[in-house]
């Protein structure tokens, strides 16, 4: 049987009355890659940073490697943290950093890598996604968003992470260079052996990098299953955002928010 890297048992979350998460159950297997995928407000974001331990879920339980994650200490909770890589929405590189600086600042302020040992390892990061050594000086600004992504990918990947999260990974790209950055992303998770967690409304990027997808709507899993099989999902909601359709059962929803105003 395959090992769970991460699950996620009847997660709950809200804020005052205004309920985000409503009992989210996943299931991703070690060195598999999940899409979750979603319309704006359906909760993949606060999903995302209840895992990352950024938000404390009212209910529920998230299990890395079968332990337990909530309501573990400082220490404990770093040592979990040791596991995750991170490429952040719109990449969040740090502008007065250089571009290696920018890859090696978890090793050097997390790990306590010396500079010349950090360097090193950003180097070869920054080589693994496509990018010459010679940027590695250069600052965010004096690269394009195409670059900066593949830094920041580079940054994600820095520690060797067993877990990395991607948050919308081709916000703000050309469709061209969204999918370089969508084969990227796959060839270096196969390549490391890592699972892999993304959320986002991109359905190219979500055909390209997933090896199973789900779909959250109204704060739940309302299906999850093999990327080969989203086109014959036999689910309303799935088949109304992946086409992209304004009618149907969503749209519905909306509607009927909108008269109860």
């Amino acid at each position: 049987m395959t090992d769970i890297k991460l699950h996620l048992s009847n997660v709950k979350k809200s804020f005052g009355s205004n309920i985000v998460l409503n009992g989210i159950d996943l299931r991703i297997p070690k060195g598999k890659s999940l899409v979750v995928i979603g319309g704006s407000g359906t909760g993949k974001s606060v999903m995302l940073k209840c895992v990352l331990g950024l938000i404390t879920p009212d209910e529920g339980s998230i299990q890395v490697d079968g332990q337990e994650t909530l309501g573990l200490g400082v220490r404990e909770r770093d040592k979990l943290m040791r596991k995750f890589g991170m490429l952040f929405q719109g990449g969040a590189l740090f502008d007065s950093l250089k571009i290696w600086e920018n890859i090696a600042f978890g090793l050097i302020q997390g790990r306590g890598f010396d500079r010349k040992a950090a360097k090193k390892v950003a180097l070869e990061k920054l080589v693994a996604v496509g990018l010459k050594e010679e940027v590695c000086d250069l600052f965010p600004a004096e690269l394009s968003g195409g670059m900066q992504k593949r830094v920041s990918l580079a940054r994600a990947i820095a520690t060797d992470p067993e877990i990395i999260f991607f948050d919308e990974p081709t916000t703000g790209l050309d469709p061209i260079m969204a999918d370089v950055i969508n084969e990227l992303i796959k060839s270096i998770v196969v390549k490391m052996g890592a699972t892999a967690l993304s959320i986002t409304h991109d359905m190219a990027s979500a055909r390209k990098i997933a090896d199973h997808i789900a779909m959250i709507y109204q704060g739940k899993i309302v299906w999850h299953g093999p990327v080969e099989d989203l086109d014959q999902s036999g689910n309303e909601y799935v088949d109304q955002f992946i086409h992209g359709r304004a009618e149907g059962p969503i749209t519905d929803d909306l509607k009927s928010v909108r008269s109860a105003a």
